[in-house]
């Protein structure tokens, strides 16, 4: 069939939402060639997709699919091309189609893809319905590719578009990313990515362009107002303290691992989200010869830099909770020793962290008219500053609302609130419904009215947080206590059997150092139903802080009127309210947040934390509509994380843009595989047919030549991995099929099961191993088991092991629970034929495939589908498999009974009993008269006349 003919229906036949001049330039550019197009975030990179794919939407008879959509994007752009094919009224528009796993009906899909249209398709299926023939490449009018940045070499979406390329040259091909790190990281980047892309040309549109810089930086600019907010004391000690264990933790990486790659490995990386899978990317092919120190520090960093964010986020009830349960995460558990617990924690700034955010929830102080000694814990509740700045941002609003005239534009009067996550929405939304709720600390004497009792707090939603909190904390004691007196229990028992009965208590001289709401000299104090030193304050010091906190009836009617989400008495509750009285908050959302703002049109937005990208939208927002008057609030706190890690996210967005375009204006042409038709047809044609000789010269046999290039059945489940991709890449033809007996039939004899390595583990958990072992050797002459690694990883078992030096791991290793080397010894005693291949990356596995191949025939797809099915319509070889397996085996030890006549035995004798009985007679009609013989002398032989 011929390749389809692009299509290019006019643009002025089309209409368009692309406002400004960059778009429509790059718009342009899109229809003309194709091209990989890197664009900047949040300036629109869907709405210019969306807008591409409706210019072939609307003229019609196009065949066009997207790759590596995502499910959410999905849905943006089957709203945005049914509107645009709404507002066209273009009949030929049919808007976009989803292809996932809900389509489990093959002959929907044909039918579907035999009609056109725009289909985005996920890239598992769409693999396998390019194989299978069931839409065919050279009928697609063009592909979209989403998400450039991932198509790595050993990505399905690098093997999709090789074969449509490899079949259809002439339709078109572009790719899209707002992503421009990984095109300026490794060695020429940018050219491999668009060598696996099958691209020549890069389109890159960053902030800074020309044609950006004037569309958002006209005379319709958003007023931006900028409100620095300062940290606390406490707080700063805090992000102090975190910062200082985060460089000894990077120091004791360096040190430890000396011949690694640490130019990046500093405080300023630290910052970025991707540097905890940096460093691990870079340990990962030695990581069974690091020391579990390493170890350890690697998944510290994680933690800490968490503790970052979350300090500026979260509340402080909310913060002291985490570090208590990240405190008892890292202590050491019973049997271990205190190497074993996490370094970080033994840290000076460590125990200044715990400190001081245990006295921004409640701090100790002398009660009047006791002992010296007795102390009392009085709230102190400190107040997120971003809080008060948020109300007092509001009341500005609500001011200028108030006395201003209405306003004539397309804006709702909406105020949008942006932050971080739900966690942050939520803690927002409860602040705002009860800071004007003020509990009653204490009758007054004098009644003279206070005007600071009228400004916002958060004293109501932070005293019943502490409440909360001390009732967790309470129970969370109690379930530690526990488990810590089982665990105990159970190690003394197993060192000395006759400790197990004697009184628990915590060794003298394992002491530790009790963190997080602990006074330091607290820790010889015990819990009454537990054996550990104190976790938390006296009880009489937390049930007077219970008692000062307790919710008076006064604050549980104004509780009650502040939480209205009840559902009852709908008509009661039910109205409609003015877009001027909302106030929506919203998290980053990526480039949902540009359909938030088309929605709600907001006239006021706050930023509550910084992103870069969601800064770039509102620029998009406001100079797309001129009629819409924005003002954005931009907090932050000075001096932080926060500022520091938002600045750092621009700075490198920046840096990898203007590398990329280093290297694109140095490149050479990128030489593709889709050269045009018939250069080097010639050659191609020959090099195919080197490809199918057969080199094997076994006993002075000629040299022989194949008409049909190598062909392997693979699973279709398989094509998760990167295997199939990679056998495609040596001119392999795959037939994906559904297999019920292995993952990779190589020829009509060798079968492969492959196994990763997590995969081996869970398959040795559950006993599905040893069932595939006996099927494969069923219906197979030479079975094997592929054992396949990580080609980023390191090529040993070790790492799977439990090296924890705990005693349940040790008493686990001695009965060989966890050993997985053990097992795997185990499979090859019960499968002494078994061959296992041991492939340390998937392209070690294609280039072995390969070399087994070269000897053996063609596998015929058909009956490796009917393998395992017991449909009686196999091979007469395999017309036993019907039978169980173990009389068989048992069956062929007897003398006389051979591989040729085993079949007729089990299909005409019920079982071993009845042919140890049957005659000479009754054998010779199935097996012959010598072997008949033997199998009658074996079974009537007296096993006890030598003996005697």
């Amino acid at each position: 069939m011929a390749a389809a003919v692009e299509p290019q229906p006019p643009l002025q036949s089309v209409k368009l939402s692309l406002p400004l001049v960059y778009q429509q330039k790059l718009f342009e550019e899109l229809r003309k060639e194709d091209e990989l197009v890197v664009l900047a975030r949040g300036l629109g990179l869907m709405r210019l997709v969306t807008n591409l794919l409706h210019s072939y939407d609307a003229a019609g008879n196009n065949l066009v699919v997207i790759v590596n959509a995502e499910d959410r994007e999905n849905a943006w752009m089957g709203e945005a091309l049914a509107e645009h094919a709404a507002m066209s009224m273009s009949p030929k528009a049919r808007g976009l189609a989803v292809v996932n796993t809900d389509f489990t009906s093959v002959g929907a899909r044909e039918k579907m893809y035999s009609a056109g249209g725009i289909f985005s398709i996920t890239s598992r299926i769409l693999v396998v319905d390019m194989l299978t023939g069931l839409i065919k490449p050279e009928t697609v009018t063009g592909m979209v590719v989403l998400h450039a940045d991932k198509v790595v070499a050993t990505s399905l979406e690098a093997f999709i578009i090789r074969i449509y390329r490899q079949k259809n040259k002439v339709g078109f091909l572009k790719a899209f990313s707002d992503n421009p790190d990984p095109f300026a990281t490794g060695f020429s980047p940018l050219a491999t990515m668009m060598r696996n892309l099958f691209l020549r040309k890069a389109s890159l549109w960053p902030r800074f362009h020309v044609h950006v810089a004037q569309a958002l930086e006209g005379k319709k600019k958003a007023e931006v107002i900028e409100l620095e907010v300062p940290m606390t004391t406490s707080m700063r000690e805090i992000q102090a303290a975190i910062m200082e264990c985060v460089e000894v933790s990077i120091h004791e990486l360096k040190k430890g691992n000396s011949g690694l790659e640490m130019d990046d490995w500093n405080l300023d990386s630290a910052l970025l989200k991707n540097f905890d899978t940096m460093v691990r990317r870079q340990l990962d092919p030695n990581w069974h010869r690091v020391s579990w120190k390493t170890k350890q520090i690697v998944g510290d960093l994680t933690v800490l830099r968490g503790l970052l964010q979350s300090v500026l986020a979260l509340d402080a009830v909310s913060f002291l909770q985490q570090l208590d349960t990240i405190h008892a995460a890292h202590s050491p558990a019973p049997g271990t020793t205190r190497q074993t617990q996490s370094p970080w924690l033994f840290l000076d700034a460590a125990q200044t962290m715990f400190d001081t955010a245990k006295r921004r929830v409640y701090s100790s102080n002398k009660k009047p008219g006791h002992e010296s000694d007795m102390d009392a814990l009085r709230p102190v509740l400190e107040e997120q500053p971003k809080w008060a700045v948020l109300a007092h941002v509001l009341e500005e609003i609500d001011r200028d609302l108030y006395y201003e005239a209405p306003a004539r534009d397309d804006s709702n009067g909406t105020i949008l609130i942006m932050c971080s996550d739900t966690n942050t929405s939520r803690q927002l939304k409860d602040y705002l419904q009860t800071m004007h709720v003020k509990p009653r600390l204490e009758k007054k004497v004098d009644e003279f009215h206070d005007p600071e009792e009228d400004k916002p707090s958060a004293a109501f939603m932070m005293r019943r947080k502490l409440r909360n909190y001390l009732k967790w904390k309470r129970e969370f004691a109690q379930v530690s206590a526990t488990l810590f007196s089982e665990n105990q229990r159970a190690l003394r028992g197993a060192v000395d059997p006759r400790l197990a009965q004697a009184k628990h208590r915590a060794p003298p001289n394992k002491r530790r150092r009790v963190r997080g709401g602990g006074a330091a000299g607290s820790g010889s104090r015990r819990l009454e139903n537990g054996s550990i030193p104190q976790y938390f304050e006296k009880p009489g010091e937390v049930a007077e802080l219970m008692a000062e906190i307790s919710i008076t009836e006064e604050e549980a009617e104004q509780k009650d009127d502040v939480v209205v989400d009840l559902l009852e008495d709908m008509d009661d509750y039910y109205q409609l309210y003015d877009v001027q009285d909302l106030v929506v908050i919203h998290a980053y959302d990526g480039d949902g947040d540009e359909h938030v703002l088309e929605e709600v049109k907001p006239k006021y937005i706050i930023m509550y934390e910084p992103d870069a990208s969601f800064i770039r939208r509102v620029e998009v927002y406001r100079s797309s509509h001129h009629d819409r008057n924005v003002r954005v609030y931009f907090l932050y706190y000075g001096g932080s994380v926060e500022e520091q890690r938002y600045l750092s996210t621009v700075r490198r967005e920046k840096d990898a843009f203007t590398r990329v375009i280093k290297e694109r204006a140095s490149m050479s042409l990128v030489m593709t595989a889709d050269a045009h038709p018939g250069a080097g047809a010639h050659e191609d044609a020959q090099e195919a047919f080197l490809r199918t000789i057969n080199t094997r010269i076994a006993g002075g046999g000629k040299v022989s030549a194949t008409a049909e290039p190598p062909r392997v059945v693979v699973d279709v489940r398989e094509f998760r991995s990167s295997l199939p991709s990679l056998l495609h890449g040596r001119a392999m033809v795959i037939v994906p099929c559904m297999l019920t007996v292995g993952d990779y039939i190589l020829s009509p004899t060798v079968c492969v099961e492959r196994k990763s390595i997590s995969d081996l583990i869970s398959s040795f958990k559950d006993g599905r191993l040893f069932a595939q072992c006996e099927s494969m050797f069923q219906h197979y002459r030479n079975p094997m088991l592929l054992v396949e690694f990580d080609q980023n990883k390191s090529f040993t078992l070790e790492p799977f092991a439990d090296l924890s030096g705990s005693v349940a791991s040790v008493s686990a290793a001695k009965a060989g629970e966890n050993d997985l080397q053990s097992k795997i010894v185990l499979l090859t005693l019960a499968f002494p034929k078994l061959r296992i291949i041991w492939s340390s990356s998937p392209y070690e596995t294609a280039e072995i495939f390969e070399r087994l191949k070269q000897q053996e025939e063609e596998p015929d797809p058909i009956k490796a589908v009917r393998a395992g099915l017991n449909d009686g319509e196999d091979a007469p070889e395999s017309s036993q498999q019907v039978f169980n397996p173990e009389p068989q085996e048992m069956l062929a030890a007897v003398p006389g009974v051979t591989a040729r006549n085993v079949a007729n035995i089990t299909m005409e004798m019920e079982n071993i009993k009845e042919v140890a009985n049957a005659s000479v007679e009754e054998l010779s009609k199935l097996v012959g008269q010598e072997a008949a013989r033997q199998i009658e002398g074996f079974f009537r032989k007296d096993v006890l006349e030598d003996g005697d």
